[in-house]
């Protein structure tokens, strides 16, 4: 049997102002910088109708790193100044890499209404592929691959990395896994982590039982980090539940960002700066 990991870092999910929207962001916090390679983490769930328009971003740049978007529900609409557009339904990941830089926005397809949930995660990339050229991932959940709960009603999704011999939908420049769990009641799985990497887990919905040490809950403790300790993670459900689980190969290169940059000296985040002032990450009307 492998070792389960000790417990590092209990966080809560505290609320931060985004375009009027609150949202919550359990990474970075002051006690935490980062999980490297995750560099932010935020969870956003709002309604969408005539008169509640939800979060919806202006184009902004991005250049050095990956916006990851897993959305959970609704529908959102994505436009690059790669000539990318399309509509994200619920289930589905966005994997954009933005690389030597790219504009893009986001926000509500014109014609949902209703609940738009989901999580945007931001990973870092190495020194040598921050420069590399933009491109864009979309992993439709049809094609994620399941693992179910051994004895249980619950299922794994694989959205990328490794997982009992399957590998997932998304290709990455680090080793990383990404997982969504979706259990249910009394499910009961562990769940092997390599042991180079670092690991977060964090909870969208429900309650559960990690190392049978500490509870997830909504509002409260909702992301756990753990030590290099152990090979695996163990997860039960106390009731029906999502969470996310990340884990990668720590890239340990230094990290200068500023907004929407990620790069490793002050000096690349001035060359973003006139880069998108002078129009090189392209255009997006």
């Amino acid at each position: 049997m492998k070792a389960l990991r000790s417990i590092a870092y209990k966080g809560t999910s505290d609320y931060v102002n985004m375009g009027g929207n609150l949202i919550r962001q359990p990474l970075p916090t002051q006690e935490l910088d980062q999980v490297d390679p995750f560099l932010l983490l935020h969870h956003y769930k709002y309604d969408v109708g005539p008169y509640s328009p939800g979060l919806s971003l202006a184009p902004h740049p991005h250049r050095g790193f990956e916006p990851v978007t897993f959305l959970f529900k609704g529908e959102q609409l994505h436009r690059d100044s790669l000539g990318n557009e399309g509509v994200l339904k619920a289930g589905d990941v966005q994997w954009m890499t933005a690389g030597s830089g790219v504009i893009h926005d986001e926000g509500p397809s014109k014609e949902f209404v209703g609940t738009m949930e989901g999580i945007q995660l931001w990973v870092n990339l190495p020194k040598k592929f921050k420069m590399t050229t933009p491109k864009y991932q979309d992993v439709k959940a049809a094609n994620m691959p399941i693992i179910p709960v051994e004895n249980g009603k619950g299922h794994i999704k694989l959205v990328a990395g490794e997982l009992n011999g399957q590998k997932g939908a998304a290709s990455t420049f680090t080793e990383i896994n990404a997982f969504i769990a979706n259990l249910e009641t009394d499910d009961n799985i562990t769940i092997p982590i390599p042991s180079n990497h670092e690991l977060l887990v964090y909870l969208l919905e429900g309650e559960t039982r990690i190392n049978d040490e500490h509870t997830l809950k909504l509002g409260k403790l909702q992301m756990l980090t753990f030590q290099k300790d152990g090979e695996a993670i163990s997860l039960e459900a106390n009731k029906n539940s999502t969470l996310l689980i990340l884990s990668g190969e720590p890239i340990q290169e230094k990290v200068s960002s500023w907004g929407p940059y990620v790069m490793n000296t002050q000096t690349e985040i001035m060359e973003a700066l006139r880069d998108y002032q002078q129009g090189k990450m392209g255009h997006l009307y």
